[in-house]
Formats: C-alpha cells, structure tokens, sequence
C-alpha cells in the first residue's frame, strides 16, 4: 500500500490501463514531455511512446474529434481538456456526436472514449479555469458522467471509465489534486456508477460529489462537537445517478442538503431535491436545501472564497434544516 496524491494515482491509474490494454492512448495539450499542467500524464509518454502519448494543437474540438475516429478504429483514447473552461469549443463534437453515435448507429459503434476535465476552483486560478460545468454534460442522454473525490477513487475509476464501452466525462476536483491517502491498488473497488455513504449518520444528510466531500466531511466533524450527527453521501457518479442509495440516506435521516461548486440553477442540486420530493414527500422532516455557487460567472480569484460553498455555508444549511 503506497501514499498517493490523487494527481499520482490518477497517474498510475493511466499506466495500469495502457498497460492492460495496448489500445488505449492519451492526448491533449502539454501532456506528452511537460506530463500534463498537473503533472497528471508524468512520465507516460516516455515509457509509452509518442504513438500511445501524444500533444494536440490547441484545439478542443479536435482532441475529441480525433478521439471518435480513433474509438470507431477500435482504440480506447482518453482526452484530456486541460482546464474546464476550456471544454466549451468540444461542447459539439461531445453532445452532437459522441453521446449520439451508439444510438445512431443500433449500438453497433461503440464509443469507449474518456475525456479527463480538471474542474473546480480553489486554487486562485484566472477567468476559465474555475468552472463547473458538470450539469450540460450530465443532461446530455448518451454520456456518462462521473468524478472522483479522493486519491483510491481516482485510482480506480480512471481504469473502469477507460474500460467501459461508452463515453466517459471524467471531472476531477483540481483543488483535491495534492492531498494524499493510503492507496491498496490490490483491493476490489466498488463499481463505477454506484454512489458511497462515506459517513454514517442519523440527524441529516449531505449529499456531494468531487471537492465538495471533503467540505461535507469537515462539517460533519465539526457538527459532530454539538452534538449533531450528519451522514455524508458521496455521489461518485453524476450521470447515471445511483438514487436508491441516496434515497436510502434520506429516509434514514428525514433530511437533506446538497452541496457543489456548480451555480444553483439547474444544477444537480436541483435534480436531486426534485426526486427526494417526488419519493419522500411524507416522510422528511424539512424541504431539501442547496449550498452552492452563486448564479453569476465565476469571480475573479482574490474573491473565489466568498464564491464557493465552505464549512459555515454547509453548516449553516443545517442548522436551518435541523429548525423545521
């Protein structure tokens, strides 16, 4: 068992699926000799070969264009998009073709490709590398959307994605790339779609996905001083959404908030409380609560703490839950 950060285990996820699989390859921009902006791909091109390990122009929309013929040709290419702003120039190639073909075509053409999106903000980053933009992809039908939130998750959920026959969106929390945990690469790893109560408990629960579990952790530990005992759910996967385990969660504790970057409108958020409605109407004890972004354009920098949901937002939302 190693200490990982999750930039490294998303790394030795990568080489464990080239080395299972001589058809996967990876491209994007800088992630061949420089090894990714965040050193994600370090060292894969040189043992790999530029065939397997390959920069692209400074264009989205061909990144993952290619990435489609390739995946036609019987390949397994994973894109990285360096920053989540910079997805929207593939938005087309994604949405009009890439969630589409397999439909399109009977389900004779599978799509096995993955597109990596650095996501987030909390690291003083500039205009368009901040962003959330998980929601467009997870209402788009055809794709599948999923993001890790610690270091044994990115691990493996970066190989089953790789693994599986359709397309991947694959967010990783830029801001959670250096923190580390103990990572057993021999244990058997829950499957990808399925959701995963992190911890357990009885007056409330916390429903988040990518940075924000960690947030929820620490609420519920700081809860946990007065005497409050919050559950934390962590999604894993946005698209499919594993809703029975979320709904478990809620009947168990007769509440709900849900917590990400992303703004409040429209958001996950917004699907998750429609649902709980629809299904425990009768049964919670208060209305689903959202802590959120802000429905604006992500700020500049010096004022992304103000932006992003943190401890006293989260805690707060339980206090207004827990006074119904």
């Amino acid at each position: 068992m190693a200490q990982l950060t999750m930039a490294k285990a998303l790394n030795e996820g990568l080489r464990t699926a080239m080395e299972k699989d001589p058809k996967v390859l990876i491209m994007g921009e800088d992630i061949g000799k420089l090894g990714g902006v965040f050193r994600v791909t370090d060292g894969l091109q040189k043992d790999f070969g530029e065939d397997r390990v390959f920069d692209t122009p400074l264009a989205e929309s061909g990144i993952v264009g290619t990435a489609i013929g390739l995946a036609i040709r019987g390949y397994r290419p994973v894109c990285e998009i360096q920053f989540d702003g910079f997805i929207y120039p593939a938005y087309d190639q994604i949405v009009s073709q890439l969630a589409k073909i397999h439909a399109r075509s009977r389900g004779q053409v599978k799509m096995p490709v993955t597109i990596r999106v650095p996501f987030g903000g909390g690291i003083g980053a500039v205009e368009h590398h901040s962003e959330s933009p998980e929601a467009y992809f997870a209402h788009t039908a055809g794709l599948k959307v999923v993001t890790c939130s610690n270091p044994v998750d990115a691990h493996f959920m970066i190989q089953q994605a790789i693994a599986s026959d359709d397309p991947v969106l694959f967010f990783e929390p830029k801001r959670r790339y250096w923190e580390k945990a103990d990572v057993d690469t021999t244990m058997t790893p829950d499957p990808l779609w399925n959701a995963r109560v992190v911890r357990e408990g009885t007056d409330a629960t916390l429903i988040a996905y990518g940075p924000m579990v960690k947030t929820c952790m620490d609420a519920a530990t700081a809860a946990e001083e007065d005497g409050r005992s919050l559950e934390v759910v962590d999604l894993r996967s946005l698209s499919p959404l594993d809703f029975p385990t979320v709904l478990a969660s809620v009947r168990r504790t007769g509440r709900a908030i849900v917590v990400h970057e992303a703004p409040s409108y429209v958001g996950l958020g917004a699907e998750i409380a429609a649902r709980l409605s629809e299904e425990l109407y009768y049964e919670m004890e208060a209305p689903v609560l959202r802590v959120t972004g802000f429905d604006t354009p992500y700020p500049p920098s010096r004022v992304e703490e103000e932006y992003l949901p943190d401890l006293d937002r989260v805690l707060h939302a339980v206090d207004r839950s827990l006074a119904y």
